[in-house]
């Protein structure tokens, strides 16, 4: 199977969440689509997309750069391409888009109750850090 990577655009936002919402990463907190609105906006983050031979949304990755270190959030994969190699293509692709933009590190945050997720980004050299992730809404 052949998968074509590309940047997404404000057209491909529907695919894109009901992918995440497929894949279960929306919680009730966040707004799917003004994250994804924001990402495209910015220059220092981006949405990335492999599509498959007939034009439809398998997988994304939202990245982003703040100068600092390299993230990734939003990593989906169409539930019946999972284990098919659309996953590791995805993250090589934004750990690509990172390095080209010098970020020295990538990080990503998984739920604990994610063991599947953890597992995938062990096997892909990932590593468990000692910190505690803080945070506090603006809303």
């Amino acid at each position: 199977m052949a998968t074509a990577i590309r940047s997404l655009t404000i057209a491909d936002s529907a695919n894109a969440i009901a992918l995440w919402q497929d894949a279960d990463l929306v919680v009730p907190w966040n707004d799917p689509a003004a994250d994804y609105a924001r990402s495209i906006a910015a220059d220092s983050s981006d949405i990335l997309g492999a599509f498959d031979d007939a034009g439809t949304l398998i997988a994304t990755a939202m990245v982003g750069y703040d100068g600092h270190r390299g993230w990734i959030y939003y990593l989906a994969t169409e539930p019946s391409m999972r284990r098919s190699g659309v996953g590791l293509k995805i993250v090589r692709a934004a750990e690509d888009w990172l390095r080209e933009r010098g970020a020295p590190k990538v990080q990503l945050m998984v739920r604990n109750s994610n063991d599947k997720s953890v597992g995938f980004y062990t096997a892909l050299g990932y590593e468990v850090s000692d910190v505690q992730v803080l945070g506090k809404r603006f809303d």
